[in-house]
């Protein structure tokens, strides 16, 4: 059984994660998504799905970035 890098918990059916050379073990998406997903510059939540970038900077979504001074939401 492998040992989850974030919880700790030993499971069956754990899984890795590679990302920019790093390689992570997880129980749980949870802990994969605690562990390596990015964070928006805006309100520090964790960016689940695609986000979106402008200056270099990456936001959970148009309005974080537009709080930023960036990126408008045609909507």
């Amino acid at each position: 059984m492998a040992k989850c890098d974030v919880c700790g918990n030993e499971y069956d059916k754990a899984f890795q994660v590679s990302q920019q050379g790093r390689t992570m073990t997880f129980d749980s998406f949870e802990c994969a998504i605690h562990a390596m997903a990015p964070t928006c510059a805006h309100c520090g939540c964790r960016i689940v799905g695609h986000g979106v970038e402008t200056g270099g900077k990456i936001y959970c979504c148009a309005s974080c970035a537009g709080h930023a001074g960036g990126l408008k939401d045609r909507a």
